[in-house]
């Protein structure tokens, strides 16, 4: 007898997986299956927690390094190591179990590099070797093709070589992290600086290219340009015309009306040279990929791109979308066919009616090729009812319904428009004006109609009419590069070879499409903010003083450029595909390091911190309040939490920066130390967000006092 155990990356997923077969129990922290035409023998579904497990910080290596201190610098483990992350040992110890009894193991978590990471970080942590493992390979939760994929189960030979990928790209983030944020920090303090600064392959070049938007703008001189426009009144209406000259000095613009005898503001009569009409056609837009997604839905809606994928990860799991985290914008005929058998309902469930242009693939959104993990992101059978539609958030609807009208617009016309351009002349001098008309909105019918879009439909003159003109001098000004809104980071940080001089850099940059991955893109905006490296009003970003601190420090060095992490992304897929090593990558990571922890003193020497705005703030080691405990010491701020300087005379006092989801502030903590009790306070979160005052014990700890009144 086979004794199958799969795991799945969350509790979601392996819901999902169950619901495909008939379920014999369930428990906290598995789920036994009924034997069937796929599991003989039945099988046991259990489940991750995202991450059950994680690299080993600095300190569970040697107690020594968790203090912060130059001379310590490089801190490289021997051998990098895994502990079970914070308050999932529980099912941490129920996986181990399971994985000790199976007789084969199957990797049932997200299909990407991150999911091998997970399985195999879990199975390697639990010590259970030499057991067959298979790969569970699947585009959709829905039913059927959950019981596919577990029928046509894949061996782990491209799961190990992406194991060795993500690995690679983990442990060469932590080294980066650890290193570089202790070096430029120390370093600035000794300047005076009053923060710390987080450091990171992927996040610093990527604040790098919103500080040179920013640097764009703040340094970007306005400039007046004149042009000549006309005024032209025919017997069908009026419309305006623009002479082909533009330029900075108002003489030059001066001189070719003095030229052709003609006056700003006075009468002419003006000719129609000539009528150029083209009849246009434009293609619906490609089927969405992550990226894509996120940018229309950003611009449409305002959704934030870390919103967009939790939005779309809900979707996934309620089977109504394909998987979500793909880089991809086609679909291979398998999928074509199933939207074409399906077509009829899609158009009920969006309430829509159009007679399809065409049933055959298109190689524009149809191409097997092209696609290789994952294809784009499309509905799937699963068409939902009037009250399931009804039943999601509207967020979920808005970018279901997104995803559900681009898949249509596949099978509709082509949108089509005449382009009109008139030519008059006013005393030999030509003017050109440029009209827009709809002739058939086709696909467009399918999308809600944009706001800023306007037919710019010009009056129907003849050519020969003679029309009235009035002329003037036109002054504009040059404007500067806007900033990025959320969206847009996300095309930024996918296409910043443009941004990049170098050929050899644009090509690399091409190849691995830009900083990041698609399925991370939206966790390092996320990461930025959180760091309070940018701010985001209003869909605008901008850059904070602690962003340009970052920056300035960074100038010059490889952490600020896209090319660097580029490079490591190229060969971090070399990995991936077999033909890279992964003790090669850290080993060059560790070279890189080093450099820097040489290049640095130098590079911090151009850095003004108060060039920032921050200036010299209250050092996070400087007391914070006398030690309740002790005599003699003084409760210091030590970064992540606060301590007793009399820590070496035995006084092990301290207390946490934050407390069930809230930040303990130097002025809560002063609080408690002098009167052992502070106000009630606001934001606690547990099941729900509460309120309590804080009182410090006999231990001196901190407890809660619900019993308090405001």
């Amino acid at each position: 007898m086979a004794n199958v155990v799969i795991l799945a990356e969350k509790p979601s997923q392996a819901k999902a997986y169950a619901e495909a077969f008939k379920v014999q129990e369930k428990t906290k922290t598995h789920i036994r299956l009924q034997p069937d035409d796929t599991f003989p023998d039945g099988a046991t579904i259990t489940w991750g927690v995202g991450h059950l497990v994680e690299l080993k910080e600095p300190h569970d290596y040697k107690p020594e390094w968790k203090k912060w201190k130059l001379e310590q610098l490089p801190i490289v483990p021997e051998r990098f190591l895994e502990k079970v992350a914070k308050g999932k040992w529980e099912q941490f110890q129920a996986v181990k179990k399971l994985f000790q009894q199976a007789d084969v193991i199957v990797n049932g978590a997200d299909v990407d590099r991150e999911g091998s990471n997970i399985f195999y970080s879990i199975l390697q942590l639990t010590g259970v070797k030499g057991k067959p493992v298979q790969r569970l390979w699947i585009n959709s939760l829905e039913k059927d093709e959950v019981r596919k994929g577990f029928k046509a189960l894949q061996n782990n030979k491209k799961d190990l070589l992406l194991f060795d990928e993500a690995k690679a790209r983990q442990i060469s983030d932590w080294m980066v992290g650890i290193n570089a944020s202790r070096l430029f920090t120390l370093h600035l303090q000794k300047k005076g600086y009053g923060s710390y600064l987080t450091i990171g392959r992927v996040q610093s070049p990527t604040v790098y290219l919103i500080y040179q938007r920013h640097k764009e703008i703040e340094n970007f001189k306005p400039e007046p340009f004149y042009q000549i426009e006309g005024l032209f009144n025919s017997q069908a209406g009026t419309y305006k015309g623009l002479a082909e000259i533009k330029e900075k000095d108002k003489a030059k613009v001066q001189a070719v009306l003095d030229k052709h005898q003609l006056k700003e503001k006075e009468a002419y009569t003006g000719s129609v040279d000539r009528i150029d009409k083209k009849t246009k056609r434009q293609k619906s837009p490609k089927l969405h990929s992550l990226s894509t997604l996120q940018s229309v839905a950003n611009r449409r809606w305002k959704y934030s791109p870390s919103h967009v994928l939790k939005t779309m990860q809900k979707l996934y799991e309620k089977r109504l979308v394909s998987y979500p985290r793909t880089d991809c914008n086609f679909i291979t005929n398998s999928e074509f066919s199933y939207l074409v058998n399906n077509l009829e309902k899609y158009k009920q469930a969006m309430n829509v009616s159009f007679t399809p242009a065409s049933l055959k693939p298109n190689k524009r959104y149809v191409n097997g090729s092209k696609v290789q993990e994952h294809y784009a992101i499309i509905p799937t059978k699963s068409v939902p009812t009037q009250k399931k539609l009804e039943g999601l958030s509207r967020d979920e609807r808005n970018i279901y319904e997104e995803v559900m009208a681009t898949t249509l617009a596949m099978f509709h016309k082509d949108y089509v428009y005449e382009e009109t351009t008139i030519f008059t002349h006013v005393h030999d001098l030509p003017f050109k004006s440029t009209g827009k008309r709809d002739v058939d909105r086709g696909w467009k019918e399918l999308f809600p109609k944009p706001k800023k879009e306007k037919e710019t439909d010009l009056p129907g003159v003849q050519k020969g009419e003679q029309v009235g003109a009035k002329l003037h001098i036109k002054e504009s000004m040059t404007q500067p590069p806007k900033p990025y809104t959320e969206g847009q980071l996300i095309n930024m940080m996918k296409t910043c070879g443009k941004l990049v001089d170098d050929e050899a850099d644009v090509e690399i940059l091409k190849e691995v499409e830009g900083l990041g991955t698609e399925a991370t893109r939206s966790s390092i905006i996320e990461t930025i903010k959180k760091q309070k490296y940018i701010e985001v009003k209003k869909n605008t970003v901008s850059i904070t003083a602690k962003g340009i601190m970052l920056c300035e420090t960074i100038e010059g060095t490889l952490l600020s450029s896209p090319a660097m992490t580029a490079k490591w992304e190229s060969y971090l897929k070399k990995i991936g595909s077999g033909d890279g090593s992964k003790q090669l990558f850290i080993k060059q990571t560790r070279q890189f390091i080093e450099k820097l922890i040489q290049e640095a003193p130098e590079a911090i020497q151009q850095v003004n911190v108060k060039t920032t705005g921050e200036g010299p703030k209250k050092k996070w080691n400087e007391p914070v309040a006398k030690c309740p405990a002790c005599s003699n010491g003084s409760i210091i701020d030590r970064y992540k939490f606060y301590a007793c300087s009399g820590y070496k005379e035995g006084c092990k006092v301290t207390f946490p920066k934050r407390l069930a989801g809230k930040s303990l502030t130097p002025n809560m903590i002063k609080t408690l130390c002098e009167k052992k009790r502070t106000k009630v306070l606001k934001g606690f979160k547990g099941k729900k967000p509460f309120s309590t005052a804080l009182t410090l014990d006999e231990e001196y700890k901190i407890t809660f006092d619900f019993a308090k009144k405001s």
